[in-house]
């Protein structure tokens, strides 16, 4: 069983990594944000229109209109060149225009940027979207890996349970001869070892899902102070209902199918002499 539950908690253990990966990066909202610098002779007024018609497009979820006054303050807050800015004769910097588009980093991102830089009043559109679809590609290649060893594990499990019930078999081979004597049926001989491969699956699994909770029990603390380093308040997430049903169906099943391979091809080589 404990062979069976490490098999299991592997896979199971990475797509729940898998997953909070997946959570942290969906809530990434501002992820996909960017900047529309207007033209400088853009007065106050055409700005506000502006980020007025654009906060109108289907495709725009927000529009956070930046001015360049309050631009200047915030650079000359945080930048230290106050006495350097004091010397410019006028503002240099533009009206800037925040747009978060409605699809997140999986929309159509370019296709609107492009679209607002055919504006006259635009100046330029920085869109850096790059490293998120980047990211997500991984997410999406990782998950396709994890599907491929949860298959191959899956099979090493019904090969581990096989081959015990095998042994059982080979165990009670002079019970099983005289069952057979007295009218015993395949069937009715095969029922024991399939309850006795269930139990050890669904054993295992639950195990597997004891080991699983242990380990993010032991990550959950290291993995909360990273996250408030970076002024996040995420926090590792376990099994959900559903997948621990998951789990320890399919550890029963494969347990049952292990068993029920095992029994098919021992069963009939024992015949009463």
């Amino acid at each position: 069983m404990l062979v069976i539950a490490i098999a299991l908690a592997l896979p199971a253990g990475l797509r729940v990594i898998v997953n909070n990966v997946g959570s942290v990066s969906g809530s990434w909202q501002g992820a996909a944000d960017f900047s529309v610098y207007l033209a400088e002779d853009v007065g106050d007024e055409r700005a506000a229109a502006l980020a007025d018609e654009i906060r109108a497009r289907d495709d725009v979820a927000d529009v956070t209109l930046i001015d360049r006054e309050q631009a200047l303050a915030d650079f000359r807050a945080r930048s230290g060149f106050g006495a350097a800015l004091d010397a410019l004769e006028h503002n240099p910097l533009p009206h800037t225009l925040v747009v978060r588009p409605a699809g997140g980093a999986s929309g159509s991102v370019e296709a609107l940027a492009q679209a607002l830089s055919a504006d006259p009043a635009v100046h330029l559109v920085q869109l850096d979207t790059e490293w998120v679809a980047r990211l997500r590609a991984i997410l999406e290649l990782t998950s396709r890996v994890v599907d491929v060893v949860t298959v191959l594990l899956g099979l090493g499990v019904v090969l581990v349970i096989g081959n015990t019930i095998r042994l059982e078999i080979n165990n009670r081979s002079v019970e099983i001869e005289v069952m057979k004597l007295v009218g015993g049926s395949d069937g009715f001989i095969r029922r024991p070892f399939l309850y006795l491969g269930f139990w050890y699956g669904l054993g295992g699994a639950l195990v597997a899902a004891l080991l699983i909770a242990a380990a993010l029990a032991l990550l959950r603390s290291p993995a909360a102070a990273l996250a408030a380093l970076y002024g996040s308040d995420f926090r590792l997430a376990g099994l959900s209902a559903s997948q621990a049903a998951l789990l320890l169906g399919g550890g029963a099943l494969l347990g049952w199918a292990g068993a029920g391979l095992a029994t098919a091809r021992h069963l009939r080589a024992i015949e009463p002499r």
